[in-house]
This record gives structure tokens, C-alpha cells and sequence, in this order.
């Protein structure tokens, strides 16, 4: 599970501050303590006490560095410790899981992409189980101190249980990972929904970086959003998943697979995306999209050479996520939109639409300077995963059960 119990004031108070001095470490080291002083606004023996309990427990380490401007002696600086501590980053997908070991500096040391395939004698959580065991098994020589779990999955999920209440393409109900794999693991878990995560990983290593209010929108199978909001993950120990998919469009519309007519997923994911293609096809005798099979990467090749039913398809799906967008503009009032799609490859004409759609019907002044740029990952892969631990190690949450031993 993700949270234990909530720390009492004092603690939190400590897990904070520790938190934070970890993150400047992380971001500016080597660093002095004076220098870590005066970024984190802590005393000085505060800035003593914690970084002594961290040299203890191996989690930053002293070294000489010369100071900008000084000609002198050169000064003992402050770095992260990360090679002696590793973590286990976990991706599950329909029909596949990907398992990631990593050390605290997010660096992957063995990665495998495994089918995931369960029957009516073997449960989703037992699979779950024994394929991670295995993992470890096989890379235990390259494993030395395991401090966490992180898993991302789509679905409804809880990330303060850590109970995976469904799934898509799998027969499950209310499925306790986190607590189970917690119990067996001897370690914390954290779960999070892949959309969410991703939302995260862009926010820590991509093109939200250090930004502190924005939406990422991802259109693919199935479209969701994850808001970052005070440079915070929105509901992160929650439902982080903003589920914009399953928002009415248009009320005599087509039946979406949740029961509901008319949800955006029916109109903007790339399934959708590619049937409404293939319907206006025959229509359209004079366009490229005859010329090869018709997938993603095709339609989105003709827009990009002027084909008419490509781009009056992909602008489609613009106009429609600008209209979600722009009432979500009008309540978070972000200043950078991410879009993370496979559409991104024609993005000289699905930017235009969005972005038009959105000035049009949001409010001036919460839109007329927001940024609208595509996800540095096309694809996060275990990254997301890798995007909960740091969030936890500089939340101090996870970086306080470190130093506990």
C-alpha cells in the first residue's frame, strides 16, 4: 500500500524537510550546506541533522567541488548515494507487463517486456505474482538493497490502497495489489494509474518539467488526462486519473463500452479515430489513404501531405479535445497543455485545432498564453513507474522509511 497511516504534525513536519533537502541534493549537487541553507530555508543545524542522518544511511555522499567565483580551497559538497539502492519498476498492459529494475537515479540496470496472460486456473494477482518473483530471481545478482515497488496499469484504480478495482482485458474485481505484494515483498508499493504516472514522469524528467500548474490530455486506445496542479500530481493518492474520456459529447451518439452514448473516448480515441476513416473511405476516391493499409501512422502521413479526409479526420478529433480542454482551462487555469497521443506525428494539424477550439470557447484571460506542446516520451514505458518513486523519495514519504532502516 502507499501510505501506512498519516505521520503525526511533528513528523510530517521532519518528512518534509526532509524531503526537500533530498530534492535539492538531487537537482543541484554537488551543493554545499550553507548553499542547501539558504535554498531549502532551514537553519543550519537543521540543514547538520538531516544530512547527517542521510550520510549514515548511505543515501548522499561528501565530495570536494570548486564553488563558482572561489579560487580557494575548494569546498566539501553534497551528493546523492543512489547505486546501492534499487527498485522494482512495473508496467501492466492488455496482454503484456514490463518489469524495469532501477536505482534511485531512475537509471534502468534490467529490463524485460513479458507476455501477461491468465487463464481460469490462475488468477490476474497470482500471474502478477509469480512473474515478478521470478524476475527477481533471475537479476537477483544485480540486485542489492530493494527499497520499493512501483506499478502503472490502466483502469480503475485506488492509489492510497492500492486496489486495482478493474482493469481492461482482464476478469477482475476489487484486486488487492499493493497490499498483497507489500505483505510479500517486505517493501512499499505504490500503484498508480499509467496515464496519471505519465502525467508525473513529464512533470519530473520531461516537457512540464518544473512547471507547476498543467494538463496533459493522452489520446490513444482509450483518452484520459492527469493535472498537475501547484506542482503537485491533482488527487495523487486517489483517483489521479482525470477521466475526461467517459464525459458526454454528444447524448445520441454512439453507445461507449462504459453504458453511457456519446463519450468522447467514442469520437477521439484512435480506434474511433481510424473506424471513422475507414466509414468516409469509399467517399473519397481521390485520397492517399487507398494507397496502403490504413493505420495510425498512415493517416497521420497523409494529413501531413495535405490528404483532405486525413486532415478533416484528425482536426475532428482537435476540435473535439479543445472543447473538453477548454473547460478544463476555465477550472485550472494551467499555463502548459501536454498532449501525448500517436497523433502527434501530424501535429502541424492537430495542434492548430485544439489550440483554436480552446481560444474560442475558454476564458481570455486563462488562455490566450497557455503552451500547448506534445510529451517528450512517446512512450513512458516503466518511466512512469520510476516518476512515483522519485515523487515519494521527494514528498519525503518514501525517503523517511529509507533512513528508518
Amino acid at each position: 500500500m502507499n501510505q501506512d497511516s498519516q505521520p503525526g504534525h511533528i513528523d510530517q513536519i521532519k518528512q518534509t524537510n526532509a524531503g526537500v533537502v533530498y530534492r535539492l541534493i538531487d537537482h543541484f549537487g554537488p551543493i554545499s550546506r550553507i548553499e542547501l541553507s539558504k535554498r531549502a530555508q532551514l537553519a543550519p543545524a537543521s540543514i547538520t541533522k538531516i544530512v547527517r542522518e542521510m550520510l549514515d544511511a548511505h543515501l548522499v555522499q561528501e565530495t570536494e567541488f570548486q564553488e563558482a567565483g572561489s579560487r580557494g580551497r575548494p569546498a566539501i559538497g553534497l551528493l546523492l548515494d543512489t547505486l546501492a539502492w534499487h527498485y522494482l519498476a512495473v508496467r501492466i498492459q492488455p496482454g503484456h507487463i514490463t518489469l524495469t529494475l532501477r536505482d534511485l537515479s531512475s537509471r534502468a540496470l534490467q529490463e524485460e517486456r513479458l507476455p501477461l496472460i491468465v487463464g481460469p486456473d490462475k488468477p490476474l494477482l497470482q500471474e502478477l505474482l509469480e512473474l515478478i518473483d521470478a524476475f527477481f530471481i533471475r537479476h537477483q545478482k544485480k540486485l542489492e538493497r530493494l527499497t520499493a515497488i512501483a506499478i502503472t496499469l490502466p483502469g480503475l484504480i485506488n492509489a492510497a490502497s492500492g486496489v486495482v478495482h478493474r482493469i481492461p482485458g482482464y476478469d477482475i474485481e476489487d484486486m488487492p495489489l499493493g497490499e498483497t505484494l507489500s505483505q510479500r515483498s517486505g517493501v512499499p508499493v505504490f500503484v498508480q494509474h499509467d496515464i496519471s504516472a505519465w502525467t508525473l514522469a513529464e512533470s519530473l524528467f520531461g516537457a512540464s518539467r518544473g512547471a507547476q500548474d498543467v494538463i496533459q490530455i493522452v489520446i490513444d486506445e482509450t483518452v484520459g488526462a492527469g493535472v498537475i496542479t501547484g506542482g503537485q500530481l491533482l488527487h495523487k493518492s486517489g483517483r489521479a486519473l482525470v477521466e475526461i474520456g467517459h464525459t458526454q459529447i454528444d447524448p445520441y451518439g454512439q453507445q461507449c463500452y462504459c453504458g453511457n452514448h456519446g463519450c468522447l473516448e467514442t469520437v477521439a480515441s484512435i480506434g474511433s479515430l481510424l473506424n471513422l476513416a475507414k466509414l468516409r473511405l469509399p467517399t473519397q476516391p481521390e485520397s492517399r489513404l487507398h494507397a496502403a493499409p490504413l493505420t495510425i501512422e498512415t493517416l497521420c502521413q497523409a494529413a501531413q501531405q495535405g490528404d483532405r479526409l486525413a486532415t478533416d479526420v484528425i482536426a475532428g478529433v482537435g476540435h473535439h479535445i479543445g472543447r473538453m480542454l477548454a473547460m478544463m482551462v476555465n477550472i485550472f487555469n494551467p499555463r502548459q497543455i501536454l498532449i501525448g497521443s500517436p497523433l502527434n506525428q501530424a501535429a502541424d494539424v492537430l495542434f492548430p485545432a485544439v489550440s483554436s477550439t480552446i481560444r474560442q470557447q475558454a476564458l481570455p484571460a486563462y488562455s490566450d498564453e497557455i503552451q500547448l506542446a506534445p510529451t517528450v516520451f512517446n512512450d513512458p514505458g516503466t518511466l512512469g513507474a520510476a516518476a512515483l518513486i522519485k515523487d515519494a523519495l521527494y514528498s519525503g514519504h518514501l525517503l523517511v522509511k529509507l533512513l528508518q532502516g
